[in-house]
């Protein structure tokens, strides 16, 4: 803890010192609900090692966020609430190099206990402790981490980064929600000597979860969220048994001329697993000023050797085992209304499987708070509106979803035992000016109820659905 705030208190007396030399930075707002501060590249290059540091630049953020689940009947509630942030300095760049150091901080406030079983189904709280550390629930002061560590190189538009960092992929992204996003160790290139084409990719050697403070392997990250089940039913024992060198990672997004965008990516974990990512969106105008959006999306895996252990009740991926997924969206915008429909199947080639505590799926049909992963031969179909006033300060966004998992007992294609559930969300969200400029509020109400057969079984249900859950975040960026 002592080394964060030791830099906190350097960088707050260097602010004082070249204050007038920082630049305005750029707030990036990832998916759904995670506010993370990004730095903003320099254009201009510093004559000397001083300079470089003298007009570098600082960014922050601060988020209190608070969160409450109601389940059905008997069953245990939670609330907690934590405060945090997170202060960040880079350097202008020398000769094309330039520095970057960072970390964050959080406090619980207050929690119900998030440490005991509920007495009904001995089901541990799976929301909540997500804002603390997810590692060690009764760890209620050391949530300090140092996110970001970093040398890059800047040439023209392009960047490559060498260490600790923050990238976002469709598999390994910030994610949505709680306290702070997840963090990357590696090396990382964006090049841009294309016209209207982005490339991206690396190696990446380790991990730092969302609602985790420690840095871990790429083997050994995975496992840390609740692990589910095998496709034979028996508990899934990967936890602290995957081996693996590392993620490789190649991306490029291209705009093809004003009205479609491509992706293709290729997420390449060694010993585990290869995934094949495609998306395609286009815009087509239909006339006093109404628009046709389209989307599609492709996703295949391939089990790589055992699928992380030789011991398959130890692996991740069965091996020679596959998944395959379609996803798509149509919709509809005019001015500040956006109204979309998708549909995302999983089919029953294999349960499609992504490490949790990486990132949040890219699926069109994604709402917050809970995912589709693990499951295989499943059906998701959701609908949203979306509004926001002219001055863009107020965001309105309601969606509901059918989501058609396997039934519970189907540990083959169900690797949570999830039952088939129907959600509904609603998503707030206000930009203040003038005096309160940099801060932002939203409110998120997220509803499940059940559609599939529970067999009598409450811990089918705890967590899961028949429930509500209630999120309500301040978030201040400078």
């Amino acid at each position: 803890m002592k080394h964060i705030y030791l830099i906190i208190a350097i960088a707050l007396q260097t602010s004082a010192l070249v204050g007038q030399h920082t630049v305005p930075t750029e707030v990036v707002t990832p998916t759904h609900t995670q506010e993370h501060v990004t730095e903003t590249p320099h254009k201009k290059q510093a004559a000397n090692l001083l300079e470089a540091f003298e007009q570098g630049h600082f960014r922050g953020h601060f988020r209190t966020y608070f969160m409450a689940t109601d389940n059905t009947r008997n069953l245990s509630d939670y609330y907690a609430w934590a405060a945090g942030g997170s202060l960040h300095f880079s350097t202008a760049p020398w000769h094309g190099f330039s520095f970057g150091i960072g970390g964050m901080f959080n406090h619980k406030i207050t929690s119900s206990d998030l440490t005991a079983r509920d007495s009904v189904t001995g089901a541990l709280n799976r929301y909540e402790i997500g804002l603390f550390d997810v590692e060690d629930p009764t760890n209620h002061r050391d949530f300090d981490r140092m996110e970001e560590f970093w040398l890059r190189y800047q040439w023209k538009k392009s960047l490559l980064t060498l260490g600790q960092q923050g990238i976002q992929t469709p598999f390994i992204n910030f994610q949505d929600g709680r306290m702070r996003p997840t963090a990357v160790a590696g090396i990382w290139a964006e090049i841009k000597a294309l016209k209207n084409t982005k490339l991206e990719g690396g190696w990446l050697w380790k991990i730092s979860p969302r609602s985790t403070v420690e840095w871990y392997g790429i083997g050994e990250s995975i496992g840390l969220y609740p692990k589910g089940l095998n496709p034979d039913g028996t508990g899934s024992g990967y936890a602290t048994n995957l081996e693996s060198a590392g993620v490789g990672i190649m991306g490029a997004t291209r705009q093809w001329g004003k009205r479609t965008k491509i992706q293709v990516w290729e997420h390449y974990i060694d010993n585990i697993f290869n995934t094949s990512f495609a998306q395609v969106d286009y815009t087509h105008p239909l006339g006093n000023d109404h628009n046709l959006l389209l989307g599609a999306q492709f996703i295949h895996q391939d089990a790589l050797a055992h699928g992380g252990n030789e011991d398959a009740s130890k692996s991740y991926f069965v091996k020679g085992g596959r998944s395959n997924v379609i996803s798509t969206q149509a919709g509809w915008q005019r001015g500040n209304w956006k109204i979309l429909g998708a549909y995302t199947h999983i089919t029953s080639d294999g349960r499609f499987l992504s490490p949790r505590e990486w990132g949040r799926e890219p699926f069109y049909t994604f709402m917050p708070r809970e995912r589709i992963e693990g499951s295989g031969n499943s059906h998701a179909v959701t609908g949203r509106v979306l509004w926001q006033n002219p001055a863009q300060k107020l965001k309105i966004e309601l969606a509901y979803g059918h989501f058609y998992l396997p039934d519970v007992k189907d540990a083959a294609f169900n690797k949570y035992a999830f039952p088939a559930f129907r959600q509904v969300n609603v998503d707030l969200r206000y930009t203040f000016g003038d005096a309160l400029k940099g801060l932002k509020a939203q409110f998120l109400y997220v509803w499940k109820g059940r559609m599939g057969e529970v067999y009598g079984n409450d811990r089918y249900l705890i967590n899961k659905v028949d429930m509500s859950h209630l999120n309500i975040i301040l978030n201040y960026t400078y």
